[in-house]
């Protein structure tokens, strides 16, 4: 199972999202501000701002709110302007990752998740170098007893994904960030929901950690997704879900 299904998988299980709603609504209202901003207001012209707009209402996010994130990024009301940025870094093992956030204060941002890195038996890398490591990918993760594989591997193949991988108890489907978005719908009018879809920064290959460098890890990406700033940590690791519940 890789290490990215199981974090996904592990953070569900601990009721992390719920714990945390307030931080998610952060999160999302800069999302939703940077994808108007970036692309326009009207989401049927913006896949990255209806993809915001999804993820903000399974939120339990309210609709004015929304709206009022979207007017601030197309300018029509005040507000924060944030700068997206990417972070890379080392995390124990040599584990590569990849931190997307969004800050109005880049010189605040940099030195908090530097700390971050340093406390938690990581640091703080150059740009570019562990970058090469991830492909931005569509990414959707499907429980095996959804749906039978033959019938799961034509309705996502059919939708234009890439490729389909045995995860242990989960289908892994992986599309170009492209066609992301018809895989998606293809496979919820199957009556099928995802447990994981997201477009996100996938490695193309995994370190195994065991122990005390496992609880490590998991202590840093804990601590770097807390961050307000950080919308999105990828990395590379790949952990037991034993010791990830362990930790």
């Amino acid at each position: 199972m890789s290490g990215h299904s199981k974090w996904h998988s592990i953070k569900h299980k601990k009721g992390a999202l719920d714990a945390k709603r307030g931080k998610l609504f952060t999160k999302f209202i800069k999302e939703l501000t940077v994808a108007a901003r970036t692309g326009g207001g009207d989401p049927d012209a913006n896949a990255r701002l209806r993809k915001a707009i999804a993820d903000a209402k399974a939120g339990n996010m309210p609709n004015d709110t929304i709206d009022r994130a979207i007017r601030r990024g197309t300018g029509e009301e005040e507000g924060v302007n944030y700068e997206e940025i990417t972070y890379e870094g080392y995390g124990p093992g040599g584990v590569a990752l990849l931190i997307e956030a969004m800050t109005d204060n880049r010189n605040r941002t940099v030195a908090e998740i530097r700390h971050i890195f340093s406390k938690n038996g990581g640091n703080l890398g150059e740009s570019g170098s562990v970058g090469w490591i991830f492909d931005k990918k569509g990414y959707l993760v499907v429980e095996k007893s959804a749906k039978a594989e033959d019938e799961l591997f034509d309705i996502a193949i059919e939708a234009g994904a890439d490729d389909i991988r045995d995860d242990e108890d989960n289908w892994e489907i992986i599309t170009a960030p492209e066609t992301f978005e018809a895989v998606q719908n293809a496979i919820k009018s199957a009556g099928i929901t995802p447990q994981v879809a997201e477009v996100e920064m996938l490695p193309q290959n995994y370190i195994k950690l065991e122990g005390s460098q496992a609880n490590q890890m998991v202590k840093l990406m804990e601590a770097l997704e807390d961050h307000d700033d950080v919308q999105k940590v990828s990395a590379n690791f790949d952990i037991s879900e034993a010791d990830m519940a362990a930790a």
